[in-house]
């Protein structure tokens, strides 16, 4: 989780929270406490959720 909200400039319960709502695929671990999300889920869900904005914006 740590790695995943660096990697995405978010907050630990941010990442927990877009798991939980299911907008982050992530892999629950053997144990049952703790996630594993595989780096192709983080480039989907950035690539999706976000849009570049224009290089030259109406004044």
């Amino acid at each position: 989780m740590a790695e995943t909200a660096s990697i995405m400039r978010v907050s630990k319960q941010s990442v927990y929270r877009m798991v939980h709502s299911g907008h982050l695929a992530a892999v629950r671990t053997a144990d049952g406490r703790s996630f594993r999300i595989p780096e192709a889920a983080v480039r989907e869900f950035v690539g999706t959720s976000f849009t570049q904005a224009p290089a030259n914006p109406p004044q």
